[in-house]
């Protein structure tokens, strides 16, 4: 009797839905779509219930795919990118409520150096919300930072107690990325891959090449580094080296200089790892190349001025063009930016003007001596270029010394666990992930991606398996284990 019950039930749901469907099709057509997002919507909060790692997937591999509302023409309210975003909520509210109910998260996660700066870190934007300019600008900001932490990085953390959930997260936004990636390079062929288009034609999925290049440059050396370890089936590699191959290829036709410097810098990391280089003496050379930069930076300056190489799609004459100060209008923009944020910072030294707000306030700090043909005073062009400078004019300097802590901390703690954790394959994980680490800090001097969903999943992603390598994996002995 209970199984016929259950039986007409669920033929009773299955045909009310056809014939609400077709009610909507008929009389309500602009309620279609939505309306068939339920089923969906239902799966979802069915796996949220009975297993939340299938969620945490499903988020990981919908967020380079998510489109934003302001791609669908919704330009007012939230702009929230679908689908990835509200499932970030969704992860962050089962999160809080199974933390209040039974404290799930791993004390040895919360006490961990890196878990305490990014504690420190949201304390200190929580203070300068409440001092904002903009106040509604800074709790979206914080509402944002707070979801897009807890799924990708406390979350995520839970997940990768277990070897095989680190790889999974990889494989899924690599794949999803590979998706991007072969539909953008396709489109883009159709116009000969001209350079000018470079920056558009990866709409709707990232909003600009430089954020696409980010990614790109992120996985890159992932997927090498999976080639190299030794518990992972042979399937597995060779498709990874085909998404590598997608990826490097991408890369190239993006136009993403910035995503190009940043592979090499990449480059020069594992180099340092080869040879056994502390960090310490990194950080000793790194200090004295910016002290010997801001000594001699008026002749430094004078030699940039000099290069008018603009880029034009020619692959040298990108490269020259990173350098190019005096006609390349992308980089003279990058100048005006980093200019007002200087000039913001110095008018409010302590607090800032609250976070998510210079791109609403830049616009009076402009000179016009550095004004360029992109310029705008619109606050509708991007953010400082910048994550150091952003968050200094946003939060003022302890929010801008946060970040530099934050950035030698990860660098700090990547090279220690490389010369620490016994496992090789685990060993070559972490020099991978240190290696895409890199890559993105790279791109923090030129632009600025933490506050999307497209960034935010590998960088804290990458942060996490780091901090869980730390914990759980770093003293196993060698095993022969296939991971995936």
């Amino acid at each position: 009797m209970i199984k016929l019950k259950n039986t007409q039930v669920f033929y009773f749901v299955i045909i009310s839905y056809i014939l609400i469907n077709a009610y909507v099709l008929l009389f309500a057509k602009d309620m279609f779509y939505l309306f068939n997002l339920l089923p969906f919507a239902v799966l979802v909060i069915l796996l949220a219930i009975f297993d939340i790692e299938k969620i945490m997937y499903i988020m990981v591999f919908s967020t380079p795919l998510a489109i934003s509302l302001k791609e669908l023409g919704y330009n007012d309210g939230l702009n929230l990118s679908l689908p990835a975003e509200p499932l970030m909520v969704g992860i962050t509210l089962i999160y809080f409520l199974n933390e209040l109910s039974s404290k799930v998260t791993d004390r040895k996660i919360l006490k961990h150096p890196i878990t305490i700066i990014i504690f420190i870190q949201m304390l200190w934007i929580l203070i300068t919300t409440i001092t904002s300019e903009l106040p509604v600008i800074s709790i979206k900001f914080i509402l944002a930072r707070t979801w897009f932490l807890t799924s990708c990085y406390f979350m995520a953390s839970q997940l990768f107690k277990n070897k095989k959930a680190i790889l999974n997260h990889l494989m899924f936004y690599s794949i999803a990325l590979a998706i991007v990636a072969i539909v953008t390079t396709v489109k883009h062929s159709a116009y000969a891959y001209d350079e000018k288009i470079a920056d558009w034609i990866v709409s709707p999925f990232y909003n600009d090449h430089t954020a696409y290049g980010a990614a790109l440059a992120m996985y890159i050396p992932v997927m090498c580094g999976i080639l190299f370890m030794k518990n992972i089936s042979t399937i597995v590699k060779v498709f990874c080296f085909i998404l590598l191959t997608i990826f490097l290829i991408s890369i190239i036709v993006s136009f993403a200089r910035a995503g190009w410097l940043s592979l090499v810098v990449s480059i020069a990391v594992l180099i340092t790892l080869l040879l056994k280089i502390k960090f310490r003496t990194i950080l000793i050379t790194l200090t004295t190349a910016i002290i010997l930069f801001i000594s001699f930076q008026t002749e430094v300056l004078m030699i940039l001025g000099r290069n008018n190489t603009d880029s034009d799609g020619d692959i040298t004459a990108n490269i020259e063009s990173m350098s190019n100060i005096s006609t390349d209008a992308s980089n003279l923009e990058r100048l005006n930016r980093w200019s007002c944020a200087l000039q913001m910072f110095e008018e409010k030294p302590v607090l800032g003007f609250g976070p998510g707000t210079y791109q609403f306030l830049y616009a009076p700090f402009q000179k016009s001596t550095q004004k360029t043909i992109i310029s705008t005073n619109f606050g509708d062009k991007g953010n400082a270029h910048s994550e150091y400078l952003g968050p200094l004019s946003e939060q003022g300097l302890l929010g801008g010394i946060i970040v530099v802590v934050l950035v030698f901390s990860v660098m700090f703690l990547g090279y220690r666990l490389v010369y620490s954790v016994k496992d090789k394959s685990m060993k070559i994980l972490t020099i991978s992930l240190l290696m895409g680490m890199s890559t993105y800090f790279v791109h923090g001097f030129l632009k600025n991606f933490l506050d999307t969903d497209k960034a935010s999943v590998p960088f804290w992603g990458f942060l996490a398996m780091l901090v869980c390598i730390d914990i759980y994996f770093k003293d196993e002995q060698p095993e022969n284990e296939k991971l995936i």
